[in-house]
């Protein structure tokens, strides 16, 4: 069976998570992906939050699965050589450099697109032009900056990140969806294009629902939300769904930090839930029985509902409400995520074996394709498949030779 990216070359020049997530992705959908690092150093998270002194740190080898990795510097002009004729060859060039780095190394967009005319260029950066573009971005300044964390928390507390690195990897995904209608509309044109994410668009772009509540609220307070009193912009609301159905994430035995199960409540549920509450009464009395009725007092709603979901685990509430059709899902830790026989079956979580570190778990590919299935490999160690890149290049073993004398990879 073949891959989907099957003959697809990218040369991966991104380093620590955004780029890294979107490349990724890219081989696992079949590309051979070249991840160009600096010799001796190389990315920098490979010894970023080691657990194991001296090996690939798990930040590493977890996002940079099925890639091959070459060494090469960039400032040595034999590198710049090396360069050339990968750029020349490859179908995307993926790269997440802070503003102007690719082009001090001497290679303008202007450049690569006479190199290769064909060639798509990938870039995340952290805004997009204007008075943010020299920034510098990480992960919770893009969710700063995007609108999550203002309103992610609860009413009086503080802006809150999410632990959903939706800064990073969500901008990877965005990059990916570009990267892939790129390369599709050069079948018919036949010529590559730039392509660019600013990790500020990516996380506003998730935070849509938000400025749709923005401009509701010039037309009066925002009923699904379990907020008291509302000002000029969209309040922190707790746990709440802030859509059209109210959800709460309510208390399950034995009462562990994460002993919550979040459950919806849509109008034809309500009527199970009071019979299994065994508050059946609830059902027909007009003062709860539609979600109007409910709409200013959700938060007794779901006190009710606690009251009956502390006498059980989170895993029998979602056995009963699922039976009965009510939308429910557990509080998963990473420990039970990390240990979930159904996601280990799907492919969602998987073992790899690395020759440094031994067995380890990873995520594996979100995306299922059901003609394409690739099976999810081990990061690459630093340099690996130089020889063999340069090999594929053209070049002998004495002028590999030659590169390493000069400092070139």
């Amino acid at each position: 069976m073949g891959k989907a990216l099957e003959g697809v070359q990218v040369l991966d020049m991104t380093h620590v998570q955004s780029g890294p997530s979107a490349t990724q992705i890219l081989a696992w959908l079949g590309a051979d992906v070249i991840k160009l690092e600096v010799p001796g150093q190389g990315d920098i998270t490979r010894s970023q939050l080691r657990d194991i002194p001296d090996v690939d740190s798990l930040y590493f080898t977890m996002l940079n699965a099925n890639k091959r990795s070459i060494t090469l510097n960039m400032k040595n002009p034999r590198g710049k050589e090396v360069f050339t004729k990968l750029v020349s060859d490859v179908d995307i060039l993926v790269e997440n450099f802070g503003p102007g780095v690719v082009e001090r190394f001497g290679f303008p967009w202007e450049k690569l697109q006479e190199l290769n005319p064909g060639l798509v260029y990938a870039s995340i950066k952290g805004f997009g032009p204007g008075r943010y573009a020299e920034f510098k971005a990480y992960e919770v300044i893009a969710q700063a900056m995007g609108g999550a964390m203002s309103t992610t928390g609860f009413e009086n507390g503080p802006p809150t990140a999410t632990g959903a690195q939706i800064g990073d990897s969500g901008t990877g995904i965005h990059l990916v969806a570009g990267i892939l209608a790129a390369l599709y509309q050069r079948t018919r044109t036949g010529r590559g294009q730039r392509v660019q994410v600013a990790m500020q668009d990516a996380v506003l772009n998730l935070c849509r629902v938000k400025l749709r509540d923005q401009q509701r609220l010039a037309h009066g307070p925002l009923g699904e939300y379990p907020n008291e009193t509302f000002a000029d912009e969209v309040p922190r609301s707790g746990n709440a769904s802030g859509g059209g159905q109210p959800g709460w994430a309510v208390r399950c035995a034995p009462g562990g930090p994460n002993d919550y199960i979040y459950v919806i409540i849509q109008p034809v549920g309500w009527k199970p839930i009071c019979d299994l509450i065994g508050r059946p009464e609830l059902a027909e009395d007009p003062a709860w029985s539609t979600p109007q009725a409910r709409l200013h007092k959700l938060d007794k709603a779901f006190a009710l509902i606690e009251e009956w979901t502390e006498r059980h685990t989170k895993q029998e509430v979602m056995g009963l409400l699922n039976a009965h059709n009510v939308p429910c899902g557990p509080v998963l830790s990473t420990q039970e995520l990390i240990e979930d026989e159904t996601l280990a079956a799907l492919g969602s979580v998987v073992e790899v074996d690395h020759p440094e570190r031994g067995r380890f778990k990873t995520v594996g590919n979100p995306i299922k394709l059901s003609e394409s299935q690739v099976a999810i490999e081990r990061s690459p160690l630093l340099g690996e498949h130089t020889e063999q890149v340069l090999g594929e290049l053209g070049y002998t073993e004495q002028g590999i030779g030659e590169l390493r004398a000069a400092g070139a990879v």
